[in-house]
C-alpha cells in the first residue's frame, strides 16, 4: 500500500509538471488588467498587432527544446520591418567576410570614392547599440542585397526581402558600390560594383497603409503609403533568425549561417551591449533605447543580471522587437517577437505616432509579463 501511494504521488508529480511546463504565458499575459496592455488588447486588430513567444526548455542531456506560442501571426499581413532587416545584414556581411582570406572582424574596408576606412566590428556595434542608419548602409553595400536574399533563402528563412537601403539617399538603387578590402596581412582586393536584382512589387494584405502621407517636400498626399517596394521581413521569419544565432546546433548544417564562433560570440556581445559601453551618451541613449522589451518605457538602468540578446525596428508607426531575454539569477530563460501599428491619425511621414504612449509601453509590459511568468516555471 505504501509503495502503491508512492507511485500515484509520483504519476501525480509528473503530470502537475508536464501541466506547468505547458503553460500558456504568453496567453496569460495578454490577458492582464494592466492597462499597458489592455489599451492593444482592446483592439488587436487595429494595432496590427503579431507576438511569437518561445518557451525554452533543456532535457537531462542539456538538449535545447523549443515550445512556440503566437498572437495573430500572419506572414500574409505585412508590416514595415525597418530597422530589424539590420540583423541578417550584421550577421551575412561576416558571413560573407569569411569567403575572403586574410579577414577577421576588425578587417578594414573603404566605398568607392569615399576615402575613410570602416572597420566591421565598429559598423556592428553601431548597427546593434543604437540602431545606426549610416553602419547598416556601409555594411550593405559590401553584402549587396542579392547575396543577403539568397542566403535567407538558402537558409530557409524565408519569406523575406531586402529591397532598398534605410534613411540613405537614393535608397533603392539596386547598384551597390565597389569594395576595397584592406586585408590583416597588408595586402588589399577590390570587390567590383554590383547591379542587383530589379525589384519586384509585393502583393500582400495591408501593403498600403493609412488615409495619407507627406511627400518628400512634406506635402500631404491624399492616397496611403504604398509599401510593396519596400523590404519585407515577417516576424516568423525575424524570430527563426534569432533561433539560429543563439541555438544554432538546434538547426540543420545547411540553415545556420556559416559563422566562426568567434564571429558569433561577437554577434551576441554587440546585441546585448548597451549604448553607454559602445561609447553613446547615456542620457540620449539610455538603456532602453533599444530595448523595446521589459525597459521601452523607461529611462531607468538594465539590472546587471538581465541580458537582452535583440534588435528592434521603429518607422512608419511599426514597433517591432525580436528578443532572446536572459537571467541566469533567476533561472529565466525565453525568446519573443512583437511588432504593432500605431498610428492614430492615419498620416505617415508626418512623425506622430503613438510610440511613446502606447506601443513602447504594450512591448515594456508584455516583456515583463513574460519575464515574471517564466520566473515561476
Amino acid at each position: 500500500m505504501i509503495q502503491f501511494k508512492k507511485n500515484i504521488f509520483f504519476l501525480i508529480s509528473l503530470f502537475c509538471l508536464s501541466c506547468h511546463a505547458q503553460k500558456n504565458l504568453l496567453k496569460e499575459s495578454l490577458a492582464s488588467d494592466n492597462p499597458k496592455i489592455k489599451k492593444v488588447m482592446e483592439k488587436p486588430d487595429y494595432y496590427e498587432l503579431q507576438i511569437i513567444y518561445t518557451q525554452i526548455t533543456r532535457d537531462k542531456k542539456g538538449k535545447i527544446h523549443f515550445k512556440d506560442y503566437t498572437y495573430n501571426l500572419d506572414a500574409k499581413n505585412y508590416y514595415c520591418p525597418a530597422s530589424t532587416v539590420k540583423f541578417p545584414i550584421a550577421v551575412l556581411a561576416l558571413e560573407k567576410l569569411n569567403t575572403f582570406s586574410n579577414t577577421s572582424i576588425n578587417t578594414q574596408y573603404s566605398i568607392e570614392e569615399q576615402l575613410d576606412k570602416v572597420k566591421f566590428s565598429e559598423e556592428i556595434t553601431k548597427l546593434f547599440a543604437v540602431s545606426d542608419n549610416v553602419a547598416s548602409t556601409k555594411l550593405l553595400e559590401f553584402t549587396g542585397f542579392d547575396y543577403v536574399n539568397q542566403k535567407m533563402h538558402d537558409k530557409g528563412l524565408e519569406p523575406f526581402r531586402l529591397s532598398h537601403r534605410l534613411s540613405a539617399p537614393d535608397s533603392g538603387n539596386p547598384l551597390t558600390k565597389s569594395i576595397t578590402l584592406y586585408k590583416d596581412d597588408n595586402t588589399t582586393e577590390v570587390i567590383p560594383a554590383k547591379m542587383n536584382q530589379a525589384v519586384v512589387p509585393l502583393s500582400l494584405n495591408k501593403i498600403k497603409k493609412g488615409v495619407g502621407h507627406l511627400d518628400s517636400e512634406d506635402k500631404l498626399v491624399n492616397t496611403p503609403y504604398d509599401f510593396s517596394k519596400k523590404n519585407y521581413y515577417p516576424l516568423e521569419t525575424l524570430h527563426n533568425t534569432l533561433k539560429r544565432i543563439v541555438f544554432p546546433k538546434v538547426f540543420k548544417e545547411n540553415e545556420r549561417f556559416k559563422l566562426t564562433e568567434k564571429d558569433r560570440e561577437f554577434i551576441l556581445f554587440s546585441m546585448q551591449n548597451l549604448p553607454k559601453n559602445a561609447g553613446y551618451d547615456p542620457v540620449e541613449y539610455y538603456d532602453g533605447y533599444c530595448k523595446f522589451f521589459m525597459f521601452g518605457d523607461t529611462k531607468e538602468n538594465i539590472p546587471d543580471n538581465i541580458k537582452i540578446y535583440n534588435k528592434i525596428g521603429q518607422a512608419y508607426g511599426n514597433l517591432t522587437d525580436s528578443a532572446y531575454i536572459v537571467d541566469k539569477e533567476n533561472g529565466v530563460e525565453f525568446m519573443v517577437s512583437a511588432t504593432l501599428y500605431v498610428n492614430e491619425d492615419g498620416i505617415l511621414n508626418d512623425n506622430k505616432y503613438e510610440y511613446d504612449t502606447i506601443g513602447l509601453p504594450f512591448l515594456a509590459e508584455l516583456g515583463r509579463q513574460l519575464y515574471a511568468g517564466n520566473k515561476k516555471l
